[in-house]
């Protein structure tokens, strides 16, 4: 079984994009990604990746499994 790893703010905004979310929306100190009534705060675009533990964080924010998150 395929293992979470770190995702760049890109690739993550592209991959909740194919999930079914709409793109982020900029306002406050933080974006926001939403699906229906879900809402998921998104780190601010930076340089660095996303690791692991934050990715899960961020996965349970928006309902995502992480089978579903690995799902190409």
């Amino acid at each position: 079984m395929e293992k979470l790893t770190p995702v760049s703010w890109r690739d993550f905004v592209s991959r909740m994009r194919e999930l079914g979310f709409e793109c982020p929306f900029f306002g406050g100190k933080h974006p926001k990604m939403r699906k229906g009534n879900l809402t998921v705060i998104i780190p601010n675009k930076h340089e660095s990746q996303i690791g692991v533990g934050f990715l899960k964080r961020l996965l349970r924010q928006g309902e995502i499994g992480e089978d579903e998150w690995l799902k190409k």
